[in-house]
């Protein structure tokens, strides 16, 4: 109850206005689906993130509210139906101004090692912070099915059972063994129509691994449903499942 009552708190003493709240709904076009009552327990999840976590510029300049908003309105849309003590255990979101670069090993199939960077639009750390660039997370439109918030705040609920292998915590009443079978199914297929140039319309990087299969999934349940309805159907519902939320309805 008293953690209750600090929550209406917090959201009603939010000084965000009305209108601010307007404009960063009709910027982003995967909220126009919500209802008005998911719109209200969006924007209230979304107030009380901004006050939980912490939005990290990296070159130290002030996020515009506008900015701040819309990562916080796309990452709360996954857990508009779970609660935001799905992203417990964290408090950074670390931005960069554009895509970033990593350095790091890879051995080839000859076992040689090679060291190299690669940049990157987005990253979440285990128990650590939620890293995206701002540019790729406001102007993601371009690309079909892409948004790199979803992707990222995937991986932290993919992350709750530990290391991110595709295989996030399950509500009573899903089987394991159904999830552990769609998937594998699916990823194989997805992997299989790459090697026979016969790909689907889906982002190829979902092939890298079952934890970003499960990532980009996650995008094109939430920004491009349809597509991913047409072509791997158990799995957008189980998504329907697991988030508690349909997007056709």
């Amino acid at each position: 109850m008293l953690k209750q009552w600090w929550q209406q708190r917090i959201v009603k003493r939010s000084a965000i206005t009305d209108g601010e709240w307007q404009q960063a709904f009709a910027r982003l076009s995967l909220l126009a689906r919500l209802s008005d009552p998911e719109r209200a327990e969006l924007k209230r999840l979304a107030i009380l993130f901004l006050h939980y976590k912490s939005l990290e510029v990296v070159d130290q300049q002030q996020l515009p509210t506008t900015m701040q908003l819309a990562i916080a309105l796309q990452a709360c849309l996954l857990i508009l139906n779970l609660g935001l003590d799905w992203y417990d255990g964290w408090v950074s979101v670390i931005i960069y101004p554009g895509a970033f670069s990593k350095q790091g090993t890879e051995i080839d199939e000859y076992g040689i090692v090679h060291q190299g960077s690669k940049n990157l639009s987005g990253e979440s750390w285990q128990r650590g912070p939620v890293i995206l660039s701002l540019d790729d997370s406001i102007h993601h439109e371009q690309q079909q099915g892409h948004n790199v918030v979803v992707h990222e705040f995937a991986h932290k609920l993919d992350m709750l059972n530990g290391r991110a292998n595709g295989f996030p915590p399950l509500h009573k009443g899903m089987a394991v063994d159904q999830w552990a079978k769609v998937f594998t199914h699916a990823y194989a297929d997805f992997n299989l129509r790459l090697q026979q140039s016969d790909p689907v319309p889906i982002n190829d990087y979902a092939a890298t691994s079952p934890a970003e299969f499960f990532a980009v999934m996650s995008e094109y349940f939430f920004e491009s449903p349809a597509v991913l309805k047409q072509y791997y159907s158990d799995v957008y519902d189980l998504f329907v499942s697991f988030y508690r939320q349909n997007p056709l309805g």
